[in-house]
């Protein structure tokens, strides 16, 4: 039995908190400023063992990192299950932080999964790695855009070339002295953001705690290192999942449901997913097919049935089974 319940409204910079007792009788609240001395401060300053809770925001991982070891119990909230916060006529800091002590205290903490601290530096990268890849299509299309404005005729295929693009650059006359700089502009942009997305790539995969987890996963045939990494880090642990259902709706591939009166009633893909996860594993089951002969079947059927959109998604949740049992298998094997 936890003697003291800590909720804590994390914000940039302040962190709002409230101490209870079992009982619900209010030790202590205020605030600190989030820096790792105040927190050390305040801690010092517990009346005795504690069990604590903050909603999961861009910034609690590490006050969740520094918190952990002077709590018998921590845990991360899920903000999308967390509505008691802002079900109230009123709403604060003090409030809030009130609310999620009360909630330790009765049992009711929806907590989330908090990735292992060995690979949340791993799946910042592999995400930071996402964006340069979102970047680098953005100033493609704009080199595109720019030549496409003078009337600059080009082969697409071959534009994005380093060889192609410099002769281009040479020989059209309609590339005058204002638009050059441009391009040049944009194929430097390219050409480092290619550069550090080869670097991050080559990092994450030979990386020893993943290089044989992902070796492992690309035994499925049509399932590439973007994904099988994607599907590591993201993932953490694959026991987190009880079931296929919950990993495929974590990665967000099924439609949100509503029942009311017995009546149901389906919305289209829920928001309430992964969007990392999601994004890479649609775009891997348009690929699938071409690779493995069981997705491709499953693949004909869907699409006799209906839109092609459908089809795809069921391929993706068909890859989800797959990398599920295969990352179950490598743990098992890990662990004989």
């Amino acid at each position: 039995m936890y003697s003291y319940f800590v909720g804590l409204d994390v914000h940039k910079q302040v962190i709002a908190y409230c101490i209870k007792k079992v009982d619900g009788e209010i030790v202590r609240e205020g605030k600190i400023e989030a820096r790792r001395e105040a927190l050390d401060e305040w801690v010092q300053r517990m009346p005795g063992a504690w069990r604590g809770g903050m909603e999961a925001t861009l910034f609690s991982h590490w006050i969740y990192r520094h918190l952990k070891p002077y709590a018998e119990e921590l845990l991360m909230g899920n903000p999308a299950r967390m509505k008691a916060i802002c079900a109230g006529k009123k709403k604060s800091d003090k409030l809030d932080a009130r609310t999620l002590a009360d909630l330790l205290r009765c049992n009711l903490f929806p907590a989330c999964y908090v990735i292992a601290p060995e690979l949340e530096g791993l799946r910042r990268q592999l995400r930071f790695r996402r964006r340069l890849v979102e970047e680098t299509v953005s100033f493609k299309n704009k080199t595109a855009g720019l030549l496409l404005e003078v009337g600059v005729e080009y082969e697409r295929r071959r534009l994005h070339g380093k060889r192609y693009f410099g002769e281009l650059l040479k020989t059209s006359a309609y590339i005058d002295e204002e638009l050059r700089p441009l391009l040049e502009f944009n194929r430097r942009q390219i050409e480092a953001l290619q550069k550090m997305d080869q670097r991050l790539m080559r990092t994450l995969e030979q990386h020893p705690r993943l290089r044989a987890r992902v070796a492992a996963l690309q035994q499925i045939d049509s399932v590439g290192p973007v994904t099988a990494l994607t599907w590591a880090l993201e993932v953490g642990h694959p026991e987190r999942f009880p079931s296929i259902k919950k990993a495929v709706s974590y990665c967000g591939l099924t439609s949100a449901l509503h029942e009311s009166a017995g009546k149901q009633k389906r919305g289209p893909l829920s928001k309430q997913r992964n969007p990392h996860l999601q994004s890479v594993l649609i775009e891997a089951a348009k690929l699938a097919p071409l690779y493995h002969s069981g997705l491709a079947e499953l693949y004909r059927k869907e699409s006799q049935i209906g839109h092609s959109n459908r089809a795809t998604l069921e391929v993706a949740r068909k890859l989800v089974a797959y990398l599920l049992a295969a990352d179950r298998a490598f743990f098992t094997s890990q662990t004989a």
